[in-house]
C-alpha cells in the first residue's frame, strides 16, 4: 500500500517579490517547472512568476482547495505575513524540492 496522494497549496513571485499567484497542485516538482517552462498559464507567464515562495501540504484535495481559495480572497498583506512566517527571505523553496 502506498503513501496517501499529497496536494499542495503554493505561492510563486515574480523576482521583485512584487506579484504573487496562488495556486494548487498534487505534483508541484511538474507544476513548478510548467510554470518556469511558460506553461503555467497567462497570468504566471506574463509576469513572470518563477520563484515559489510558499507551500502548504494536505491529505484532502477538498482541504487544499479550500486553503487556495482562501488565499485568493486574501490581501496581499495576508499572503506577505504567511510567506514571511515560513520564509523570512523570500528564498525560492523549489531549489528544495
Amino acid at each position: 500500500m502506498g503513501k496517501p496522494p499529497s496536494y499542495f497549496v503554493y505561492i510563486m513571485a515574480n523576482e521583485w517579490n512584487n506579484v504573487l499567484y496562488v495556486g494548487v497542485t498534487n505534483n508541484l516538482a511538474r507544476r513548478i517547472s510548467e510554470h518556469r517552462q511558460g506553461h503555467g498559464g497567462r497570468f504566471t507567464s506574463k509576469y513572470n512568476l518563477y520563484k515559489l515562495v510558499f507551500i502548504e501540504e494536505f491529505q484532502d484535495i477538498n482541504d487544499a482547495i479550500r486553503a487556495e481559495k482562501y488565499l485568493k480572497k486574501g490581501s496581499r498583506a495576508r499572503k506577505t505575513k504567511l510567506i514571511e512566517s515560513i520564509n523570512p527571505e523570500w528564498t525560492d523553496l523549489a531549489d528544495s524540492l
